[in-house]
């Protein structure tokens, strides 16, 4: 039904408190970040693996190093700014972030297997990118559920008739 006879919902919709939310982006990109360089250190200095740059560049690394923690963490911004949008729009906002982190995970531990790089290399970089996709998703949906703001449900008044004589 459109128009003026279109049942209205007398149920308001919570709304998101952008702050909490955003905050809690940006403390899950720095989670990121580091959750990339410990995993970057420890590949390349306990396991001796070269993940993003051949052992010659040392435990450290090249600028690749910040150039992932970087990525892991504007993917957690990303993360933020998608729920965000869901929240506002989507029924069931959660079921339909969870499907995309979900995705954009496995496309993540896929992506080293096109590259050229040794087998040790590319397993070890699609469980770090595991690990990343785990982080951000659960980090940022237990942020967003506790942004959701509920709004008081007034009972509906109908208009009753009045008492009987």
């Amino acid at each position: 039904m459109t128009g003026m006879n279109a049942p209205i919902d007398p149920r308001p919709s919570p709304t998101v408190n952008a702050g909490k939310l955003w905050a809690g982006g940006a403390a899950t990109a720095a989670v990121a970040a580091l959750i990339a360089i410990a995993g970057i250190l420890l590949g390349r200095g306990l396991f001796g693996i070269d993940v993003l740059a051949p052992k010659g560049q040392g435990t450290w690394g090249d600028a690749s190093t910040g150039w992932y923690a970087l990525g892991a963490a504007v993917a957690a911004l990303a993360a933020a700014g998608l729920l965000h949008v869901l929240l506002l729009t989507t029924p069931r906002p959660m079921r339909f972030f969870g499907w995309v982190i979900a995705l954009a995970t496995a496309v993540a531990m896929l992506a080293p297997f096109v590259t050229d790089a040794s087998l040790g290399a590319r397993m070890y970089s699609a469980g770090l990118n595991f690990v990343l996709g785990v982080a951000i998703g659960s980090l940022i949906a237990g942020t967003g559920k506790s942004a959701i703001v509920p709004v008081a449900v007034r009972p509906v008044t109908r208009p009753y008739p009045g008492p009987y004589r």
